[in-house]
């Protein structure tokens, strides 16, 4: 009865740690990365995408139209990776493009950029200088199925 009664006890303290909400919280915060710092960035991320992607001159990327530096700094990064990029969302008949999302936040005095396509996300941290921004860490690669 002891036994019984030790596991119920220690199954209701267990179940308390449990939690049934599968939301992931961050606190990240959006940052606008402007200039030097956008331009390294983005360079950056477009050249390991074109590392991780595939052939350049046989795939389309799609990307949302934004105003932002960082977002005109990484379209100009990934045309001239070769590229075809097409920002206005008016797509042909015959293209098939890849869409490509990213991010980029701010984090401890850090910027966090990601890049990623239905196969492949791309992640790292910067520190952003004066003349730019450096990598603050080795490059995150998530690969899906």
């Amino acid at each position: 009865m002891r036994k019984i009664l030790a596991a119920i006890i220690m199954t209701t303290f267990l179940s308390g740690c449990q939690t049934a909400d599968e939301t992931l919280t961050t606190s990240s915060t959006p940052i606008a990365v402007t200039g030097a710092t956008a331009s390294a960035i983005a360079g950056d991320m477009a050249s390991r995408l074109a590392e991780q992607a595939g052939p350049a001159g046989t795939t389309t990327l799609k990307i949302d139209k934004d105003t932002s530096e960082y977002a005109a700094a990484l379209e100009a990064a990934l045309k001239g990776w070769g590229y075809t990029v097409i920002a206005d969302g008016k797509i042909g008949k015959d293209q098939k493009p890849v869409e490509v999302a990213w991010s980029i936040d701010s984090f401890d005095g850090q910027v966090l950029a990601r890049i990623s396509t239905p196969a492949i996300a791309l992640g790292r941290a910067y520190t952003a200088t004066s003349v730019g921004a450096t990598p603050a860490s080795p490059l995150s690669i998530m690969q899906r199925n």
